[in-house]
């Protein structure tokens, strides 16, 4: 497993948490299922309705993170 680095893989919330980035997500190469902030795949293994709920969320922002 490599070291990961702060910035480019993950990054601290206002709240303290451990938020990991879309790259870190494309390097794993799969959903994990955990509904995280950056998935790049757009949720494939979280569990309805969760993963709807997130998908709305994501475009009520506007964004593609």
């Amino acid at each position: 497993m490599k070291n990961l680095q702060e910035g480019i893989d993950f990054y601290y919330s206002e709240q303290g948490y451990v938020v990991l980035t879309a790259k870190f997500h494309l390097e794993r190469g799969h959903c994990c299922g955990n509904g995280c902030r950056h998935c790049p795949y757009d949720y494939q293994q979280v569990p309805e309705p969760r993963r709807s709920q997130l998908l709305d969320q994501r475009k009520q922002n506007g964004k593609s993170e």
